[in-house]
């Protein structure tokens, strides 16, 4: 009765992580603290209240899964802005589509570029290692081979895809990047998106680029993939990425975002979507483009960010292999074994964290990339990051 093929999921790192710590006891006398998920700690401007409330009529109606023409221009007109692409690179109604939050448009998108064979064999989809779940989930939903391909710090945290063998790259349907990443918050350099895009049209590949955190940076505005394409040329071949209001808008609740790429996959990922996604709601839509048309709100929160990070950096010190980030909002910590130190900082210090391990998986003939990592969200308020960062250094010195 049961799809066993879909019974394999594994459980994701949060349902791992509470198996973890089930049977611990919280450091008495303390507040606990979760910095395990990524989730913001403050509310989204104000006036996305105003404009859900203006829209309310339409809650009474159904959307089109392709948005409203009104979304679909805000988000052409932000990516032109944000990335100073060529005007009409971007055509409103033929490389965007909304979705509702990245995890849904990111495991879906591999059902419509997976074929049943590539190359007289299964299909492989790759993906950084620590991945994001829903990459793993997306692989194994498609029938195609997940490849994890390691992220080390001496490349910065990004994947070396094309040291790949041939094989492996004649048989990819598809491949995941995240940049900024989760969780070590390096970011893609030009160079890097541009030979992606290459080795993407090379081997007919799609090229699924996770810019959730784009927004949230310390220092420089991470380049984005699409920036990549432009000075290719301007192609937008073998190449979606993914946006999110949920991180550079504190608003993950209203679950919007888009994917922005090649026309042809998107007109067969509507098509998909039709049958199975969630529709972003018009009165939603009304309220996500008024976010993309208002700037001022992404730099306050990008100032709260930023003083977390600079708190982390004066507590922390070369500690743990401290770096502060491109982008994103956690930390990736080498504790040396991250389990054992989870274990320690909830019971010692009732901080939650997750063990880098329980991001990762283990290659055939490689080390296991996270094990001795920790991953820390610093989503909440100034006082409340650098109590939990004290208790961190008293724990583990």
């Amino acid at each position: 009765m049961l799809n066993e093929r879909i019974a394999q999921l594994p459980p994701s790192a949060f349902m791992i992580l509470d198996d973890l710590i089930a049977g611990l006891t919280p450091a008495a006398g303390l507040k606990t603290l979760n910095l395990a998920i990524g989730e913001p700690q403050n509310p989204p401007p104000d006036f996305v209240i105003d404009v859900i409330a203006e829209n309310q009529a339409l809650f009474s109606r159904y959307t089109a899964t392709n948005g409203t023409p009104d979304y679909r221009r805000a988000v052409a007109d932000w990516l032109g802005r944000h990335y100073g692409l060529p005007d009409g690179m971007i055509d409103a109604d033929r490389n965007v589509l909304p979705v509702a939050g990245l995890r849904e448009g990111m495991f879906m998108i591999a059902q419509i570029v997976t074929p049943e064979v590539k190359a007289g064999a299964v299909p492989t989809i790759l993906m950084p290692n620590p991945f994001y779940h829903p990459y793993a989930g997306a692989a194994l939903a498609a029938h195609g081979e997940a490849v994890f391909v390691p992220a080390y710090p001496e490349n910065r945290f990004m994947p070396d895809y094309a040291g790949l063998p041939e094989e492996t790259l004649a048989r990819a349907a598809a491949v995941y990047l995240c940049s900024p990443a989760n969780p070590q918050g390096t970011s893609a350099d030009i160079d890097y998106l541009m030979a992606m895009i290459k080795l993407a049209r090379v081997h007919d590949f799609l090229l699924i680029v996770d810019e959730c955190y784009a927004e949230i940076y310390t220092g420089a505005r991470p380049t984005g993939a699409l920036e990549a394409a432009a000075r290719l040329g301007g192609s937008l071949d073998n190449l979606v990425v993914f946006h999110s209001l949920s991180k550079r808008s504190n608003a993950p609740g209203l679950r919007s975002g888009f994917a922005a790429g090649d026309a042809e996959v998107l007109q067969r990922y509507l098509k998909f979507r039709n049958y199975g996604a969630v529709a972003v709601s018009m009165p939603i839509l009304a309220a996500a483009a008024a976010l993309l048309r208002e700037p001022g709100h992404v730099e306050d929160i990008r100032g709260f960010y930023r003083a977390n990070f600079d708190a982390a950096e004066r507590i922390l010190g070369n500690r743990y292999g401290f770096y502060k980030p491109d982008g994103g909002f956690f930390l990736w910590l080498d504790v040396g074994d991250g389990v054992a130190a989870t274990r320690r900082l909830w019971t010692e210090a009732a901080l939650k964290v997750v063990p880098g391990a329980f991001m990762t998986r283990q290659a055939p003939g490689s080390e296991a990339a996270g094990d001795p990592y920790i991953r820390l969200a610093l989503v909440h308020d100034l006082d409340t990051t650098v109590e939990a960062l004290d208790r961190l250094t008293e724990t583990l010195g």
